[in-house]
């Protein structure tokens, strides 16, 4: 996607940043800023204008470049390698694909300066995943920028609950009944009803990100460690290999039963999404509120037809749910898996000082807020005064709702966090490898799992 350019206008009084009086605009000074574009027009509208704004208050011109999911993390890499990266990079899969790794190798600029006078600010878990370890100096410190933050949710249809036969007072809340009840009952009522639909979309490709937010959900159902604290593998103690036997049984045994369709081995990180908007499965889970918020878009989109948007708008408030995950095997309540989205700058960024600027006017109220907000809930606030905000806690919004407890309730980590190998672990998907084996391949779920474990320990032991 090409650049973004943004007219510079006249520099108006100095910012107030904390850190050091800032000196006027040199001729032609310029920032370059890397973004993932946003899913909703609301995103991109609330970023150009804070790109406005800084632009006015600084007379420092942003060359803005707005790319695809994919188009950013590529670049980014390229550009790393290079030497040429943008001084400022924000793409929504630096987090578990390449923040950890770069804070390790020394390519991220220490940016401790612009985190500690504001970190109080910061929900402390959100504010933990950017306290990373830095290989050449041996110490931690503040490499990254916690933006918004994403954990996993289940979806279904009401409406099509009851054309099965069921209410959602039937849905049990235990683990095995859980996925039996989509599995057996929801779909079999459908099915006796002559309708194609399978009951469950689960996502099972190795191509698709979704697979290992998925299939770490079911890990973490059954207790599975995989790192501890100090980011030393434990996958292989007994108990946790035990343990991640029976998730890859649970979990792949909703393909092998029939019960998400054959086509979900190959799924890209669309494709549960159109599967559940075309009405093909009943109940999917994802990694944000999208599913339901692109009903929320489609209710206001100009381009659709009267009757589309109130469609949509009953999608959105009365036919799809947004719910959250049965309780653990065990019987105790299922904690919910977080990642924090980062923003860093680069070790090699032409203007460091005018970076930090830049991220010290984006972490403020006024500025993040609207940012986050404008992606419709997809995205749930790092700080603690956005969270608190009525869009997220007046009850009004179904969806948001769910999304705020979730939260609220606790969150933990992610793999990554701990040991940045984990990274490649999910670039490469050992995960849905596994899957692949069972379900393709036919061997057993102790085989697939110690060829998971001898994989993990050779890239990230």
């Amino acid at each position: 996607m090409p650049k973004i350019g943004l007219r510079p206008l006249a520099a108006g009084c100095a910012l107030a940043l904390g850190l050091a009086l800032t000196m006027p605009a040199q001729a032609e000074e310029t920032l370059t800023v890397w973004v993932t574009k946003g899913f909703y027009k609301g995103e991109d509208d609330a970023l150009l204008a804070l790109v406005d704004r800084f632009q006015q208050a600084t007379g420092v011109k942003v060359e803005l470049s707005l790319y695809s999911t994919e188009d950013c993390i590529v670049k980014s890499v390229a550009a790393v390698e290079a030497g040429t990266p943008p001084d400022v990079g924000y793409c929504t899969t630096y987090d578990f694909r390449t923040t950890g790794q770069w804070a390790f190798e020394g390519r991220l600029e220490d940016v401790s300066d612009v985190i500690a006078p504001i970190k109080d600010g910061f929900q402390p878990d959100a504010l933990a995943t950017t306290f990373l370890m830095n290989g050449k100096t041996g110490q931690k410190a503040y490499y990254a920028f916690p933006i918004e933050r994403q954990t996993m949710h289940i979806f279904y249809w009401k409406d099509m609950l009851q054309d099965a036969g069921f209410t959602e007072a039937d849905i049990p809340t235990t683990w095995d009944a859980y996925w039996d009840f989509w599995c057996d009952k929801v779909q079999g009522g459908l099915r006796a009803k002559g309708k194609r639909i399978y009951g469950i979309g689960n996502p099972m490709s190795v191509a698709a990100s979704d697979t290992f937010f998925s299939f770490l959900t079911f890990a973490n159902a059954y207790n599975v460690k995989i790192v501890d604290d100090s980011g030393k593998i434990v996958l292989d103690q007994p108990e946790n290999r035990a343990a991640m036997i029976a998730a890859l049984k649970s979990y792949t045994s909703i393909f092998t039963r029939g019960c998400t369709p054959p086509s979900s081995i190959n799924w890209l990180d669309t494709d549960n999404n159109v599967n559940f908007h075309n009405r093909n499965t009943v109940l999917t889970h994802n990694a944000t509120i999208s599913i339901a918020g692109k009903h929320l878009d489609d209710s206001t989109n100009p381009t659709l037809t009267e009757e589309q948007r109130a469609q949509a708008k009953k999608n959105y408030e009365e036919n799809i749910r947004t719910a959250y995950f049965p309780k653990k095997p065990d019987g105790s309540t299922l904690p919910n898996l977080a990642a924090t989205k980062t923003a860093v700058i680069f070790a090699d960024a032409k203007n460091k000082p005018r970076a930090k600027e830049f991220m010290t006017f984006m972490l403020k109220d006024e500025n993040l807020t609207p940012f986050v907000e404008g992606s419709l809930g997809r995205w749930y606030p790092a700080t603690k005064s956005g969270a608190a905000r009525p869009f997220w806690t007046d009850g009004k919004d179904p969806h948001r709702a769910v999304v705020s407890k979730q939260f609220t309730d606790g969150t933990i980590p992610f793999p990554f966090v701990y040991n940045y190998h984990f990274t490649t672990v999910n670039a490469e998907n050992v995960w849905a490898k596994a899957m692949s084996r069972v379900v393709q391949d036919k061997v057993s779920p102790d085989q697939a799992v110690d060829e998971m474990i001898a994989r993990i320990k050779e890239i990230a032991g």
